[in-house]
């Protein structure tokens, strides 16, 4: 039940997305490089320059799933005060450097642009004031380019939880159907299926993905076909002896005779019977998926940068591992852990659900 609460939380919070991430930017890739390796509870005051150009306000459906480009670019200041139609302030830099002076135009900073025809400086300082100069709170502190952690933790979520769905949905696809056929026909056919299960099963699944991920390329949607086609054996050896045990038995001998074809007789009569076994290796497999993308993420062979994945995010980070700056990969390492954790509780429920036999003896 815990780990079933996890993935719902989980898929929740993949799905809102941007509307919950404190960077509502695309990737959550909004750099601001003076505030890179923050510490957790890190709070800045931020002057919000207006960027030159229209920025289009998107749909809160666009925006749940691709995010908001912003509006403006970030300055992080400590002091500021404003004199005529300027801004003065002073930049932070470092913990260890003087702050830089700095002057602004107010109307480039309220607008983008050089000129800001009808608006008096009053009423322009007011406006920077009240919406422009703000304070942002990094509740789990910036990586090494000041992108906000927490947000790419968030969509972090969202890649892992989509590589598993996609990959488990095409390995149950290929693997029932390569499986089903092996098993009810048997002969050459499934000497032959057999033949090239075996091969494939006799690879470690990460080489196996990997070679698929040098065919294919670099790249999300490439990574949910190379790990889905590593998985679907297991699946397919499954399917395989279950339809064998099943092919015989009075109900699908009694379809047979009724003159209903071999796919009805598979599709109808014998795979509704042999669905909890497949549902338990779908989830152990929704794991395995997962520890497979982060792996891939890792070594440079999943979705590439700007985009978040808590193996890239390992990867940017494990050399800090050893200074007070842990936290920043074992973090993702974490959410992984957790993940592939609760995908397991779940496994372990639908064994003992499904497990029938077990069940009339403990009654």
């Amino acid at each position: 039940m815990a780990g079933l609460v996890f993935i719902a939380l989980s898929i929740l919070i993949a799905v809102l997305g941007y509307l919950i991430m404190p960077d509502q930017t695309p990737q959550a890739n909004n750099m601001t490089i003076q505030l890179s390796l923050k510490k957790p509870g890190s709070e800045y005051t931020m002057l919000r320059m207006r960027r030159e150009g229209l920025v289009d306000t998107v749909g809160i459906f666009t925006k749940m799933f691709f995010g908001q480009p912003s509006f403006y670019k970030d300055i992080p200041v400590t002091a500021w005060h404003f004199s005529k139609d300027s801004i003065y302030v002073d930049e932070y830099v470092s913990d260890e450097d003087k702050p830089s002076k700095a002057a602004f135009n107010l109307a480039e900073v309220a607008t983008g642009k050089k000129i800001a025809a009808g608006i008096s400086s009053d009423a322009l300082a007011e406006q920077i004031k009240a919406h422009q100069i703000v304070k942002r709170k990094y509740w789990l502190g910036t990586d090494i380019y000041g992108r906000d952690l927490l947000s790419r933790l968030i969509l972090g979520a969202r890649i892992s939880l989509a590589v598993g769905f996609v990959s488990v949905a095409i390995s149950l696809l290929l693997g029932i159907v390569v499986g089903s056929v092996a098993g009810y026909f048997g002969g050459w056919i499934d000497a032959s299926l057999s033949w090239v299960m075996n091969m494939l099963w006799a690879l470690p699944a990460l080489l196996l993905v990997i070679a698929i991920s040098f065919a294919l390329g670099k790249g999300l949607w490439q990574i949910f076909i190379a790990v889905g086609l590593s998985m679907w054996v297991e699946v397919g050896r499954l399917v395989r002896g279950q339809v064998m045990s099943l092919k015989h038995v009075e109900f699908v001998e009694a379809a047979r005779s009724m003159g209903f074809n071999n796919t009805r007789i598979i599709r109808r009569h014998i795979l509704p019977n042999i669905i909890g076994p497949i549902l338990v290796l779908a989830s152990s497999n929704f794991a395995s998926a997962i520890l497979l993308e982060a792996g891939l993420s890792f070594l440079g062979f999943g979705a590439q940068p700007p985009t978040p994945t808590w193996g890239g995010m390992i990867k940017e980070h494990y050399g800090y591992i050893i200074m007070n700056l842990a936290y920043l990969a074992i973090l993702p390492g974490i959410a992984i852990m957790l993940m592939v954790y609760a995908f397991n509780l779940v496994t372990v429920g639908l064994r003992d659900a499904f497990d029938i036999k077990s069940q009339s003896t403990r009654i």
